[in-house]
């Protein structure tokens, strides 16, 4: 799927179009949203459209006396392209196109643009054109569906000349083309699933404890993670400015080992073409120890986008996982904001910082280790010099949090798993 915007000479110049069903959701903010993406898509947004309608129209999306005016809309100003807030099925969009003679794409069309024209890593790419192809395929089994209409019978019917199904032959061998590449895709992402499943494997053995940073896309998780790990991770004031997950390493100030990873953005209505693609790269979130649930507390509709991630969670089937609802930009909140906003129900707990701004960060991480290591226990004692390959036990697996060394021995503070307790317990006094 090529990319739609160019910026070659001029922003392509879009207006953008919804249907109102009156089910209680925002369809302005659902609006605003689409505007944030057309401009991350370097187009330029020059008028906007919503119909209050029961249902969308089947055929057009909109009903017959809006596309008229949509049709003046577009001549006023000179706009390119129509983008449809919600994803059109075939017959909608070539209908929408005859009447509006203009290009016409949908908010799924226009997510997989930015999700090409941001992927960098080999993975990343080849989840964005398994996508595009899965979404492609569903169209042309849509177009085969109006060509059969208008075409009527197949080959050896007795429908007479004229009857077979136009271009049919061609959408046969498309469809193949592409149920061929999607094997293929496929095949080489399930190499990187399995790479990527060692990987975790390992770090399970090791008892290495894992932090997914989860959010709305622009929450500032990359910022957050680059905050924390010194990580070099691009940071953008973009919807998706980042996709490839990263996977940092911090130490605690007692010496535990932490692994921070950050992951795609979510979004209303994220496609599904898109989540099936990312399923293992959005699953990390679900063989984490923890969520950390980084929300921009400076988008007045902050609480909207924090059920839409609940929503995408609930989806993955990433459940019954601490979290940590970490209200981030605080910097940027109006004067006279109350703190009183800062509250989630489906959280363990909440913090608030600016990861820009260093603000909040060591009380962030205070609850971070408080949350990891809830099931830990602790313990004082006086290992022997003959018993010192515990204390490595500990290091490994615990938290050492004094050694001292004595005439007798060597005096431990730490907090261990609560199942290594007996095993470190009876070596010491057996």
């Amino acid at each position: 799927m090529t990319q739609f915007f160019q910026s070659e000479t001029r922003k392509e110049k879009v207006i953008l179009v919804a249907v109102d069903l009156g089910d209680g959701v925002d369809v302005q903010i659902s609006l605003d949203e689409l505007a944030e993406l057309s401009q991350t898509a370097e187009a330029e947004p020059v008028g906007r459209m919503v119909q209050n309608r029961e249902g969308v129209h089947p055929g057009t999306y909109i009903g017959k006396g809006k596309i008229e005016e949509l049709r003046e809309l577009v001549r006023e100003t000179e706009a390119d392209t129509v983008i449809c807030d919600d994803e059109l099925s075939p017959a909608q969009l070539g209908n929408l196109q005859d009447e509006l003679q203009c290009k016409v794409i949908d908010r799924t069309v226009l997510i997989l643009d930015i999700f090409a024209a941001h992927a960098s890593t080999s993975e990343g790419k080849l989840q964005v054109e398994l996508a595009q192809l899965r979404y492609r395929s569903s169209r042309l089994i849509g177009f085969g569906k109006s060509l059969s209409r208008i075409g009527g019978g197949a080959a050896g019917s007795s429908g007479g000349i004229g009857t077979k199904g136009p271009g049919e032959k061609k959408l046969e061998m498309d469809r193949r083309l592409i149920r061929d590449r999607i094997a293929v895709l496929n095949r080489q992402l399930k190499r990187m699933v399995s790479t990527r499943d060692t990987m975790r494997k390992q770090r399970m053995r090791q008892e290495v404890k894992v932090a997914a940073i989860i959010g709305y896309t622009n929450a500032g998780k990359s910022t957050l993670l680059n905050t924390l790990t010194q990580a070099d991770v691009l940071e953008e004031d973009k919807l998706f400015a980042t996709l490839d997950p990263t996977t940092k390493s911090y130490e605690m100030e007692n010496g535990q080992q932490i692994l921070f990873t950050d992951t795609v953005g979510f979004i209303n209505k994220l496609p599904h073409h898109l989540i099936q693609a990312f399923r293992s790269t959005l699953e990390e979130a679900k063989y984490a120890d923890m969520i950390l649930h980084v929300v921009d507390s400076s988008d007045p509709d902050y609480d909207v986008h924090m059920q839409v991630v609940y929503d995408t969670l609930k989806k993955l089937g990433v459940q019954d996982k601490p979290v940590l609802t970490v209200f981030n930009k605080i910097d940027q909140w109006e004067h006279g904001k109350s703190e009183c906003i800062c509250k989630d129900e489906k959280s363990d707990d909440v913090v608030k910082i600016s990861a820009k701004q260093g603000i909040g960060i060591d009380e962030l991480l205070e609850k971070v280790e408080k949350i990891l290591n809830a099931g830990f226990v602790q313990i004082e004692k006086l290992f022997s010099y003959e018993e010192a390959g515990l204390i490595q036990l500990i290091r490994k697996y615990g938290n050492l949090e004094h050694e001292e060394y004595k005439e007798d021995g060597i005096f431990v503070k730490a907090a261990i798993p609560s199942k290594y307790v007996g095993r470190i317990m009876k070596h010491a006094e057996g």
